[in-house]
C-alpha cells in the first residue's frame, strides 16, 4: 500500500571522514510486510545488504533486490510474528493517512514537499543531487552523498542559503531570506539552468 514514512539508512562501504558508517535520510512510498520501495538520495546496488530505520516500524535489515531511479525496492528479512505486526500497522497508518484531521496536527511550519528530491548548487556551479527531508519557509533539511561543512553557501533547487547544522542523516540550510509557502514549493525543486557553452 501507499504508505509514506520517514527514515533513515546506512548502505555498505560508506564511510565519513572519520571512519563512521554514513546514514542517509530516506521516505516509504509504498510498503508491504514483505518489501517496500524507499526514496533515497544515494541509491546502493542489487544484492547490497542494509540497516534501515523508519519512525513508525522500527529498525529493519534487508536487501536491495532492484533500484530506480532515485530509490530502491528492499526486501525485509524478518519473522513471521513480525510481518502480522507489520500488516497490523499499515492498516492503521493507511487510515490515518486518509485522515484529513490527524493530518492537519501536523505543525504547519514544517512540512514535506510532494516531490522527494532536487540539486544543490554551490558557489562555484557544481551540481550534486540531495533527498528533501523537509523545509519551511525558512529553510530546509536534506540528505545528500555531498558532504559539505557549516558555513557552506548554496543553492537548493533555486532557494539561495547556507548550511548552518549538520545532523547524523543529513544537513539543515537556512534560506538568505524567508519565503512564501506557495512560491516555496516551486523554487526548491527547479533545478539549475544549464550553462550554454
Amino acid at each position: 500500500m501507499d504508505v509514506t514514512v520517514s527514515g533513515s539508512y546506512s548502505l555498505p562501504r560508506w564511510y565519513d571522514c572519520e571512519g563512521k558508517l554514513r546514514s542517509f535520510a530516506c521516505r516509504t512510498k509504498r510498503v508491504s510486510p514483505f518489501r517496500m520501495i524507499v526514496d533515497v538520495p544515494v541509491v546502493g546496488k542489487v544484492g547490497e545488504r542494509l540497516t534501515s530505520y523508519f519512525e513508525d516500524f522500527g529498525e529493519f535489515q534487508g536487501t536491495i533486490s532492484a533500484t530506480l531511479k532515485a530509490g530502491f525496492l528492499m526486501e525485509l528479512e524478518m519473522t513471521r510474528a513480525r510481518r502480522a505486526w507489520m500488516s497490523e500497522k499499515l492498516t492503521w497508518l493507511e487510515k490515518k493517512q486518509k485522515d484529513v484531521n490527524v493530518r492537519d496536527l501536523r505543525r504547519d511550519a514544517r512540512f514535506v514537499p510532494q516531490v522527494s528530491h532536487t540539486v544543490l548548487t554551490l558557489a562555484d556551479g557544481s551540481c550534486h543531487p540531495c533527498f528533501i527531508i523537509d523545509v519551511s519557509t525558512a529553510g530546509v533539511a536534506v540528505s545528500s552523498e555531498y558532504d559539505p561543512v557549516v558555513g557552506t553557501p548554496l543553492a537548493v533547487g533555486a532557494c539561495v542559503g547556507r548550511v548552518i547544522r549538520k545532523f547524523e542523516h543529513g544537513f539543515a540550510v537556512k534560506f538568505a531570506e524567508k519565503l512564501d509557502r506557495d512560491d516555496l514549493v516551486r523554487l526548491i525543486v527547479r533545478a539549475p539552468l544549464l550553462k550554454s557553452a
